[in-house]
């Protein structure tokens, strides 16, 4: 059983994922991995040394070309997993981004970015994404 959590904040040496739910022009971005048939929320790692917030603005950049936006934490989630860190509770932070201009191409794992106005029936972490858009909706963010 997947259990999602969120919080208010938690010790920064927690965080090691950042997760950002973007929009331009009212509409969603969403992320394509080359690997996968799946649409998933632009987010990824934190880097040793690295700023979770200089994270959400990396992976921001990385995944979906982003290079004008207005980004803003939400708030901390966490995931607990049987098949993911050895069932262990991880942290990443939950952002917004208001998307303004991207660049002309991508330059990593993701194949395209999809900008529509509905959500994906092909989440790729269907146990979890959707849950972070159901919070940031509750916390008037979206």
């Amino acid at each position: 059983m997947v259990e999602v959590k969120f919080y208010d904040e938690v010790d920064d040496s927690l965080l090691k994922f950042a997760v950002i739910i973007a929009k331009t022009d009212g509409k969603w971005v969403f992320c394509k991995h080359k690997e996968r048939d799946t649409l998933e929320i632009p987010g990824g790692h934190r880097e040793i040394g690295e700023a979770i917030i200089d994270t959400a603005k990396r992976e921001l950049y990385e995944e979906t070309g982003a290079i004008d936006h207005e980004l803003k934490p939400v708030c901390v989630y966490s995931v607990t997993a049987p098949d993911n860190f050895d069932g262990k509770e991880t942290f990443g932070l939950l952002c917004y981004a208001d998307i303004h201009s991207f660049e002309s191409e991508l330059h990593s794992e993701i194949e395209r970015i999809e900008i529509t106005d509905r959500l994906p029936d092909n989440w790729t972490y269907p146990l979890i994404q959707p849950k972070l858009m159901q919070e940031a909706e509750r916390r008037g963010i979206i």
